[in-house]
């Protein structure tokens, strides 16, 4: 029975993939241009609007194989074409389905089905064309390349293979003809650099530029001009050559290249990474069949893997509960903010500032103690306003206008119609409560005071205002304009208006928000802080910071312990460790070693050339108990899980998936992982030490 046949059997006899969302292979005929004949032309929809993307499931598939047979019935056709509804190609798999299949067999039958229905479209008769006129992800760039021609429209946003990010390979062709289409290199910026970066997207004119498609045009009369295309091509006026693809050393060097960044990255962490690797490795010398089973068979493992259910958990996470903060108060109480004020001027202060003028376009006053810090503080902004224009993000008029809304002023009263104020300046509460009780001399009594503490308590910053209600923690990450996490902290009187404000201010920020109780460090801090405690107690004992920073390799981190305890900066850290140490002084010890290290007014513990600074090694050594990487593996894990079942026994979040969105989020937490908490899950470290799992089985895992 063919793997066809086999699905057919299967959705007739049972309640399989009930609520796939069917993409439709809608089928009409297109009379040519200058006589060239009749195409059949499949437009991809599955009846929704550019706000429900199509998606491939079983039924999808068998919907495109019918319109397959009836084309090859046809012996007046000169060309197949195939596109997708208005702004939207295709983006790949309906993953849906996923939690359903039930064993290795059947997942091979799902990657057998995608292969044998797309590669049809380069076995017939005729030429086949794909016409990217919208986004394209996963599947929908693999229809394309079984294709025997590409166009893409030159407004096409995002053009992706992004399986490995979720957990998976591009396994529907992806990954045999992409790189024997456009060579290894370029391949592996698709399927393996750019997810790697953060999921980066390429856009239209970048897919040609890689020589995915063949012709670009304009958006407009996209497919008008595609169609011409064909016309052209079919009856010899164009001929379309590519370059022909090395597969000789420059392959084998480009495959050495990405295994060797990929370790450096992730440390062996992703296997979805790894096996993209090995089959492109391997394309170079396998036929079309061959490499096909190839990507049968890593999908299959992929498909029954935890690391693929972690993937589509923390996907969930990022796309449906961000969208919906647990425990935030109804939008409607949100008050309209119209202008805005920041207290501070230094970097922390001017980005905000940009961030506000660009995403919220009011006006945003700065204000700081002399005329020189607010000079720089609004240069800055405007600086970063001048670089946006001369990358061409943004036009001279806009840029203008930006400019325009940012200003500054060495005196409050400049807050006096500000709907919302923040404050970033020194992380000291007594300075915290003095800025809050000048402004609030000014502000009207709904104005909302704004704090983006990183550890200190939003309750007691508010205590002696006459309004302590309209205070809420407005925690940012560095870099401001990257990281997606805010941290909305509601105080003990914190109102619902007010808060309901933050979260509209955020939600226009494009951040995504979660609500989090007034502790000390809140959640992303709090973990990492936890963490590094560990990770450094075992080096005051005598383990060498190499073996310490080895040993968090496992967990995927975009980068070890110590580099980032550089880039945030150790007496930031050190300070919130105090904190956080006065609170819970048994969880949160004080090192000596690293409070000299900071005294010493060291910025981290590698030089210019990563190797370890000397003097570094030196203000952390003297102790004569040192661990392996596996027990400070072990010790590291055991805190953590220890934390998270305090934190969520407190109440810091409303659940364990809050704290893995917020590690993913703000702390660049392994996707592939699904955060901290279906690790902790998968390896035991929960039930040993947290007295159970904190998730449910099948949650972030494959169902036992």
């Amino acid at each position: 029975m063919s793997t066809v046949e086999t699905w057919r059997s299967l959705l007739a006899s049972e309640d399989r993939n009930a609520d796939e969302v069917v993409t439709h292979a809608r089928v009409r005929d297109v009379e040519l241009p200058f006589g060239a004949g009749t195409l059949a032309l499949i437009t991809l929809d599955n009846g929704f609007d550019h706000t429900k993307p199509s998606t491939f499931g079983p039924r999808g598939l068998l919907a495109l194989n019918d319109a397959l047979d009836q084309i090859e019935a046809r012996d007046d056709l000169v060309a197949v074409g195939v596109t997708g509804k208005p702004f939207i190609f295709a983006v790949g798999a309906d993953l849906n389905g996923v939690p359903s299949v039930r064993d290795k067999d059947e997942a091979r039958l799902v990657a057998r089905l995608g292969h044998d229905v797309f590669r049809r479209l380069g076995e017939l008769s005729v030429p086949s064309f794909a016409y990217y006129n919208g986004a394209a992800m996963g599947g929908g760039v693999e229809i394309g390349l079984h294709c025997t021609y590409r166009t893409i429209s030159a407004g096409v946003p995002a053009f992706a293979l992004p399986e490995a990010f979720l957990g998976l390979v591009p396994g529907w062709g992806g990954t045999y003809l992409l790189p024997n289409l456009i060579g290894a290199e370029k391949a592996i910026k698709v399927v393996i650099d750019n997810p790697l970066a953060q999921n980066r997207m390429l856009r239209g004119k970048q897919a040609h530029e890689l020589g995915i498609a063949d012709a670009i045009f304009e958006s407009a009369d996209f497919l008008e001009e595609s169609l011409t295309w064909t016309a052209r091509v079919l009856k010899g006026e164009i001929e379309v050559t590519r370059p022909e693809v090395d597969k000789g050393k420059a392959w084998d060097d480009a495959v050495a290249l990405a295994r060797w960044n990929l370790d450096g990255k992730l440390h062996g962490a992703a296997p979805s990474y790894v096996r993209a690797i090995e089959l492109i490795a391997a394309a170079k010398d396998r036929s079309r069949d061959e490499g096909f089973a190839a990507e049968d068979e890593a999908l299959a493992d992929l498909i029954m893997s935890d690391e693929l259910r972690a993937g589509l958990y923390a996907f969930d996470l990022t796309q449906k509960r961000a969208k919906k903060p647990a425990g935030a108060p109804a939008k409607e109480l949100a008050r309209k903010v119209t202008k805005v004020g920041v207290v501070g001027a230094g970097l922390m202060a001017s980005q905000l500032a940009l961030l506000f003028a660009r995403r919220l376009e009011v006006p945003v006053v700065l204000t700081d103690l002399d005329q020189e810090r607010l000079d720089k503080g609004v240069g800055y902004a405007h600086g970063e306003i001048d670089k946006l224009l001369a990358k061409g993000r943004v036009s001279a008029d806009k840029a203008n206008r930006l400019k325009a809304l940012i200003t500054g002023s060495l005196t409050k009263d400049a807050f006096a119609d500000a709907d919302f104020v923040i404050e970033a300046v020194f992380e000291e509460m007594s300075v915290k409560q003095k800025v809050f009780a000048e402004v609030e001399e000014h502000v009207s009594p709904e104005c909302v005071l704004a704090t983006n503490t990183s550890s200190l308590s939003v309750s007691e910053m508010a205590a002696k205002l006459a309004h302590p209600e309209r205070v809420v923690g407005f925690h940012f990450f560095n870099p401001v304009a990257v990281l997606p996490l805010l941290e909305i902290v509601r105080g003990e009187r914190t109102d619902d208006a007010a808060l309901a404000t933050a979260f509209a201010v955020g939600k226009q920020l494009k951040k995504s928000s979660v609500l989090v109780k007034d502790a000390p460090a809140f959640v992303v801090n709090r973990i990492l802080l936890r963490l590094m405690a560990e990770i450094i107690q075992t080096v005051d004992e005598g383990t060498p910071i190499d073996v310490a920073e080895r040993a968090a390799a496992p967990l995927g981190l975009p980068m070890p312990p110590f580099v980032l305890m550089g880039l945030v900066g150790p007496a930031i850290a050190l300070h919130v460790n105090e904190t956080l140490h006065g609170k819970f002084p048994e969880r949160f010890p004080l090192s000596e070693k690293f409070a000299k290290f900071v005294a010493a007014g060291k910025r981290g513990v590698y030089q210019p050339d990563f190797t370890l600074d000397p003097e570094a090694v030196a203000l952390f050594g003297g102790g004569t108990n040192p661990s392996t990487e596996e027990q400070v593996l072990e010790r590291a894990l055991n805190g953590l899980a220890e934390e998270i079942r305090i934190m969520l026994d407190e109440g810091v979040v409303a659940a364990p998936e809050d704290i893995d969105l917020c590690m993913i989020l703000g702390a660049g937490w392994p996707f592939h992982l699904g955060g901290i908490t279906p690790y902790l899950d998968r390896a035991g470290i929960a039930e040993k030490v947290a007295g159970g799992r904190f998730l449910a089985p099948g949650v972030a895992s494959v169902p036992q």
